[in-house]
Parts: C-alpha cells; sequence; structure tokens
C-alpha cells in the first residue's frame, strides 16, 4: 500500500511530484467516467498529464479507500477497492480503483491507474 498511499499524499498535497517517485516510467492512468444522464467516456492520461493534474489549489482534496483487496504474485500485485473523492470535507465523485504495481529492484511501483468515476449513488 506504500505508493498507493504515496499517490493518496500527492493528491491531498495538491503535489504532482510527491507522485513521481511511486510510478513507474512507463505507464499511465484511465478513468472511466459515468455522468449523471448515463453516458460515459474513457479517458487517458500519461503519467505527465495526471502529475501535472495535481497542482495547487485552495480547496482541500481527499482520496479514501475503502476495504482494499490486495493480490500479490512474485514482483506483480493490484489493488482495488471502491473509494470516494472529497472536495472541502463534501464527497465529490466516486467509484473503484484499480492499482496495478510492478515490484523493481525492491521498491514496489505502480505501473497504471485506472478507476471508475461517477457523482451518483456514493456514500462513505
Amino acid at each position: 500500500m506504500v505508493p498507493v498511499n504515496g499517490v493518496f499524499a500527492a493528491i491531498a498535497a495538491r503535489d504532482g511530484q510527491i507522485a513521481v517517485q511511486y510510478l513507474r516510467a512507463q505507464g499511465g492512468a484511465t478513468i472511466a467516467n459515468e455522468a449523471a444522464d448515463g453516458s460515459s467516456k474513457i479517458v487517458y492520461r500519461t503519467w505527465p498529464e495526471f502529475v501535472a493534474g495535481l497542482k495547487a489549489g485552495p480547496e482541500r482534496y481527499q482520496e479514501r479507500l475503502y476495504d482494499p483487496a490486495i493480490e500479490i504474485d512474485g514482483n506483480i500485485a493490484y489493488v482495488w477497492g471502491r473509494y470516494t473523492f472529497e472536495i472541502d470535507g463534501n464527497i465529490h465523485h466516486c467509484g473503484y480503483d484499480h492499482f496495478d504495481l510492478v515490484r523493481e529492484e525492491g521498491r514496489w511501483k505502480i505501473a497504471n491507474i485506472t478507476w471508475s468515476s461517477r457523482t451518483t449513488g456514493c456514500e462513505e
């Protein structure tokens, strides 16, 4: 959970450079956005785009992951679980996070993050 919690710390600090140490250079983020009207859109971000999106601002961000499933096989692992994303203490959106991890040179790094995102049906 170290790299996952590291990315959550980067989100809370609104500082993408904190996240860089936990990300494998080859990888990225995929978001499956679900609108309230039922429409959906898949968005891909490279790591530089993901990191650039974590920039300073007046709002307080916090992501919470509930009861994550963690599976490990040798040098690969995944973390999967329901999350909520809060802005200034209010739930903004929710969904499921999926982190793909690899262990290189004794350190776990995030190879990819995939998450769903919706604004309805979000409860803690």
